[in-house]
């Protein structure tokens, strides 16, 4: 790669996406930042000069054009950040088929379309790929079938990567974070807070709850996220390819068994009040 490079990143306009294209524009490197609100993206553009590219790269076309913007604007292709991804929840009994394609779709069809266009572009540039996947890739929890699943395929899709083109000189691997503050996130922890005792204290409380058994004890920044992800696509990361970094405050550590010995865990009543 040469120094200033050509990077891709997809779910551009928030969170760990925005995060991701600010580090890499402060680097000096070229960045078209793709998402399907144009907001956000403009705005990013302005700020700090990366391309717009506002599109759902789960349409082939779409998927096509943006490829093509970034060598029409820079010449090449170097890194690509496949960060775009929806959350959606329940139990496989209780999912719809349209719940399960619209998950599927945006966190596995998309990152394939966009890969299929980049890959020769990469190969001549002897590129790197960066999935965000999630610590549900790795671990599962309550009615969260249709996300941890979409992941988990994200992650052996960038493996795969990994595996079939590492000789041709591309490398790809797979962040997995923990609960890290993003708007997404942020709209899950509004509705842990309603559903539960935590109404008073709000988004900050669900956070502080969430995360009280973590290692680090906090919810990620989407700037420590970033950094992941810039290390990965660099020069420094040249022999690394194919693995999982977790960024997860430590919770993957963790062994559920143990816990008890070292806290206490009030469980919660129907109301979602605390039972004594």
């Amino acid at each position: 790669m040469t120094d200033k490079r050509v990077v891709v990143v997809t779910g551009g306009g928030t969170g760990i996406g925005e995060a991701t294209a600010r580090l890499l524009r402060e680097g000096g490197h070229h960045v078209v930042v793709a998402g399907r609100r144009p907001e956000p993206l403009r705005r990013l553009e302005r700020e700090t000069g990366a391309l717009a590219y506002p599109s759902d790269v789960g349409d082939p076309d779409a998927a096509e054009g943006l490829v093509r913007t970034a060598l029409a604007a820079h010449g090449r292709l170097d890194g690509l950040v496949l960060n775009a991804g929806i959350g959606r929840g329940g139990a496989v009994g209780d999912l719809s088929l349209q719940e399960w394609d619209e998950v599927m779709r945006t966190n596995v069809t998309g990152p394939l379309l966009l890969l299929r266009s980049a890959i020769p572009h990469l190969l001549e540039s002897r590129g790197s790929v960066v999935a965000v996947a999630s610590v549900s890739a790795l671990r599962n929890g309550v009615s969260n079938a249709p996300y941890a699943t979409s992941k988990a395929a994200l992650l052996q899709l960038c493996r795969s990567v990994a595996v079939d083109y590492g000789r041709q000189g591309v490398r790809a691997n797979v962040v997995c974070p923990g609960w890290v503050r993003t708007e997404m996130a942020d709209r899950r922890m509004a509705r842990f807070a309603e559903e539960t005792d935590l109404r008073d204290g709000g988004v900050e409380a669900a956070y502080a709850e969430a995360t009280r058994l973590l290692p680090l004890g906090r919810p990620g920044e989407p700037r420590e996220i970033a950094e992941a992800i810039g290390w990965l696509l660099s020069p420094a990361a040249s022999y690394v390819n194919g693995a999982v970094l977790t960024a997860d405050g430590g919770a993957t550590a963790l062994d559920p068994g143990t816990l008890a010995f070292d806290f206490h865990i009030a469980p919660r009543g129907g109301d979602g009040s605390r039972e004594p």
